[in-house]
């Protein structure tokens, strides 16, 4: 077996750029500009958060874990949980504590290359240290198990990994590997393209070293996640390719189809010139381009200021008894925040009234603040994600 990092080569399009790839960047770019147009930077922050939510579920779900995002979201808020439920959901809090702090290094430009060590190491690490210890261990198939140390790749010494039908590089050997991987995929960084493309092919070429005995997968997503930040087409949070990646385009086995796709070992001397297949990178970076501009695409839909606002406002009048309520719950989500003495200004009517407006609305749970007194923001309850996001976590269409 190769052993010398030239075995993950190609690493991405380094002398030309395949036409769809850079046509698909560029729809990309275009797309992920617009997602939360009109939003206003608090309310979109309180979308950001809900995807987040989302993006762990579908993490998760690609790991063959269920998670309830009611169980999510009780995690998350440091609530009591039922046994049956308890590991999973703390295992998706974990995954939500990780990427808030990504987002939250990007806004403050603090964030590592997202392919370097340091950063793969720091999310591995970061990760395993809110995971239950139920996920600490790794059970081996001879029956024998060992913890897993938060942050420490493979190294000399550890057990061989197998992953279905691929051997990765040994484990003393991932250190250079990963040296290579880094490298490559900063040169690969240089370009507003060359950003986006490589997503794709990192995504894969990091599963393919598999440098953690476990957590590869989501440390793989959460990279990917940090890369499209870096690219400038994170769309303020609001899109998810876990989502993406777990449904696929067209039936939900076809994550896995291509990653398998692009192990394949070169085809022939038209097939490039590295030790896998130039032909399969390709196929399977079309394929991850392509699952991103259809969340994103979806994503723009579900978080369209028009019919969000129409959405929310026909939930309100449907559930609360002031046909006040509705106006309301638009001026927060076009203002993001609201002091409560402006609500009557707003509804145009007494203190008194605006005042019993508002309680009705923060007491369903439509509205929300840090205090009695500070202004209002939008929430958005749990039992009426689906109504407000169709979709999100299910299958149904968008209402006219």
């Amino acid at each position: 077996m190769l052993e010398t990092p030239g075995r993950i080569e190609p690493c991405f399009f380094e002398e030309h750029i395949p036409a769809e790839l850079a046509d698909l960047s560029v729809d990309i770019q275009r797309e992920a500009s617009g997602l939360g147009q009109g939003l206003h930077p608090d309310s979109a922050a309180e979308l950001a958060d809900l995807v987040r939510v989302m993006n762990c579920y579908y993490s998760n779900l690609i790991e063959g874990h269920n998670t309830r995002p009611r169980d999510i979201e009780k995690a998350l808020a440091g609530a009591e949980l039922e046994d049956e439920t308890r590991p999973l959901a703390l295992e998706a809090r974990a995954h939500v504590i990780v990427q808030r702090a990504i987002d939250e290094m990007h806004r403050n430009g603090t964030m590592p290359v997202p392919t370097s060590v340091e950063f793969l190491t720091w999310v591995h690490q970061s990760f395993y240290d809110e995971m239950p210890e139920e996920f600490r261990v790794i059970e081996h198939p001879n029956g024998t198990s060992e913890p897993i140390v938060p942050g420490r790749m493979r190294q000399q010494g550890d057990s061989e990994v197998s992953v279905g039908r691929h051997n990765p590089p040994s484990s003393a050997r991932v250190a250079t590997f990963m040296e290579h991987f880094d490298k490559r995929f900063q040169i690969a960084a240089r370009s507003a393209s060359g950003r986006i493309i490589a997503i794709a092919s990192a995504h894969h070429r990091l599963n393919y070293i598999h440098p953690f005995p476990d957590g590869n997968g989501r440390v793989s997503r959460l990279m990917s996640h940090a890369m499209a930040l870096n690219a400038g087409i994170g769309g303020q949070g609001l899109w998810s390719i876990s989502r993406g990646l777990a449904r696929g385009l067209q039936d939900r086995g076809e994550y896995k189809r291509m990653m398998d796709l692009a192990d394949s070992p070169r085809r022939g001397d038209r097939d490039g010139r590295g030790n896998l297949s130039e032909a399969a990178l390709k196929t399977f970076s079309a394929w991850f381009l392509n699952v991103s501009l259809d969340q994103i695409t979806f994503s723009a839909k579900l978080f369209d200021l028009a019919g969000l606002d129409k959405r929310y406002r026909r939930l309100v009048a449907d559930t609360i008894d002031d046909k006040r309520a509705p106006d309301l719950i638009s001026a927060v989500l076009r203002h993001g925040m609201l002091d409560r003495g402006d609500a009557q200004v707003v509804l145009k009517t007494s203190e008194r009234t605006s005042r019993n407006t508002l309680k009705k609305l923060t007491t369903a749970g439509y509205l929300t603040s840090a205090s009695p007194k500070t202004p209002v923001r939008l929430a958005f309850p749990l039992d009426y994600r689906e109504r407000l996001f169709p979709n999100l976590f299910a299958d149904a269409d968008l209402p006219e």
